[in-house]
């Protein structure tokens, strides 16, 4: 099967705001009493703000004491402290070979598609100044479930107008994995084999990117 388009994560793969995440949510764990480090953090990677926040929740045995309207208030006071964040980004943020890897695909004809869990996708992509490189951003809240499940992957690919099997996946997070995987997408993973042992392929940084991305698919060429 030839490959014709490439569906990318966004937080660790285009560009790093983890940091910005963990300043905002261990800002408001502070405020209801839960206590969280950058170990705890790396678990909240790749999936949705809702299921952060019940993970949070859960880590303070506080799952039981707020309501949905409580819960949707605690969200903003997080997002809102995130966006104040998120004004320090400029170009200089997008991950090293990022913006060559994009170049490539442009030049070479393939669709490209971010699929983040962040609402804030959109905004980020735009202070990164790399729009015209995506076709598409699929809206998180288009999609019945968040990673791991498939559905926001599987979203990707029909919006380029592409079968899942014609797309490489570029995932961070081992929810990200398995979210591909599950879509019936080769993927790619970025960083420690050991966390990310279910990708089809895993580099340790995304300096290694376009050139992987050009050896699968010269690959699937010889094959087919």
């Amino acid at each position: 099967m030839k490959f014709k388009g490439v569906i990318f994560d966004l937080d660790g793969v285009v560009t790093d705001t983890a940091e910005y995440h963990f300043i905002a949510w261990k800002d408001l764990a502070d405020r209801i009493g839960i206590d969280i480090d950058i170990e705890f953090n790396e678990t909240l990677k790749g999936i949705s703000r809702g299921e952060s926040l019940e993970r949070i929740l859960v880590k303070g045995n506080k799952q039981n004491d707020y309501t949905q309207e409580e819960k949707d208030k605690l969200l903003k006071i997080k997002n809102d402290y995130y966006l104040t964040l998120l004004e320090k980004l400029t170009p200089k943020d997008v991950m090293d070979n990022i913006h060559d890897t994009l170049e490539y695909l442009k030049e070479n004809n393939f669709k490209v598609a971010l699929a983040s869990a962040s609402k804030n996708a959109p905004l980020i992509i735009n202070k990164l100044e790399l729009n015209e490189f995506f076709d598409i951003i699929v809206d998180p809240t288009s999609v019945k479930a968040g990673k791991p499940s498939p559905d926001i992957f599987i979203e990707g690919a029909r919006l380029i107008g592409l079968e899942v099997n014609e797309c490489l996946g570029v995932e961070d997070s081992e929810a990200g994995v398995t979210s591909i995987n599950d879509a019936n997408m080769y993927s790619i993973g970025i960083g420690s084999e050991l966390n990310l042992k279910h990708a089809n392929i895993v580099i340790p940084s995304t300096s290694a990117l376009k050139n992987t991305i050009i050896s699968v698919v010269e690959s699937s060429l010889i094959e087919a």
